[in-house]
């Protein structure tokens, strides 16, 4: 769940749970709308969560041919932006 979905979650529940005024026999919807705003702000926390430990990898590599042998010369370095890495 993103983060633009738990948003969307939360204004959709807002709108059932406060301004809606229709009674149905089979449904309460003020109490639907407080279900979808908890998950909506589950869906926040998480989003946030999940942005906040995504890891920045940046792969480089770099080819070349050795003049003397002919042979490719490949080198791979990985830069980590996360500082426990």
């Amino acid at each position: 769940m993103s983060l633009g979905s738990g948003i969307a979650l939360f204004v959709v529940g807002a709108i059932l749970a406060f301004a809606v005024n229709i009674q149905e026999s089979w449904i309460d919807l003020q109490l639907v709308g407080y279900i979808l705003m908890a998950a909506g702000v589950l869906g926040i926390i998480l989003g946030v969560v999940l942005i906040t430990r995504r890891r920045q990898t940046t792969m480089t590599t770099r080819s070349a041919v050795d003049p003397v042998s002919g042979e490719q010369v490949s080198r791979r370095t990985v830069d980590h932006d996360d500082p426990l890495v």
